[in-house]
């Protein structure tokens, strides 16, 4: 299910965490959530980065910053996929989805089954309740399979 959430509620998500912790509201930070929002997927660090050379300067040291305020605010997930790099995506206007990690490239590809959101989320648990859930499935993906299978041919 999809959330429908405007960019302008996120910003003032933001703005409200910012005002409330006390941090500087800068164009770099606003900048930053907005590359974010139109993201689509997962990115890193390094990737936000570079594409926000391509119209802003701005440091890594900035972005890396950003991220962490982002995700103290709850506006991005921060995902350690298999040993690689921790990669983000946002929280706010996406739909709830698992991840199926390569283990042999690193490759992420999503996906959603209904069937599956269904019984995580009627599941009930004793003295807890649960608000979203994120499923994470390490193997192998097709490209890596196939390599896989040629060399023990």
């Amino acid at each position: 299910m999809k959330e429908e959430v405007s960019f302008e509620a996120v910003k003032e998500i933001f703005t409200d965490y910012l005002k409330e912790h006390k941090h500087r509201k800068t164009p770099e930070r606003y900048a930053i959530l907005e590359r974010i929002n139109a993201f689509e997927g997962h990115f890193n660090a390094e990737v936000l980065y570079n594409i926000m050379l391509k119209d802003y300067r701005v440091s890594l040291a900035t972005v890396y910053n950003t991220l962490e305020l982002l995700l103290d605010c709850k506006l991005i997930i921060k995902h350690q996929l298999g040993g690689q790099f921790a990669q983000y995506e946002k929280a706010f206007g996406n739909n709830t989805h698992n991840h199926l990690i390569c283990t042999s490239c690193g490759k992420v590809k999503e996906f959603t089954d209904k069937q599956l959101r269904i019984s995580i989320q009627s599941r009930k648990f004793a003295h807890f309740y649960s608000t979203h859930y994120t499923l994470y499935l390490y193997g192998l993906c097709h490209k890596c399979k196939a390599k896989l299978k040629n060399t023990e041919s």
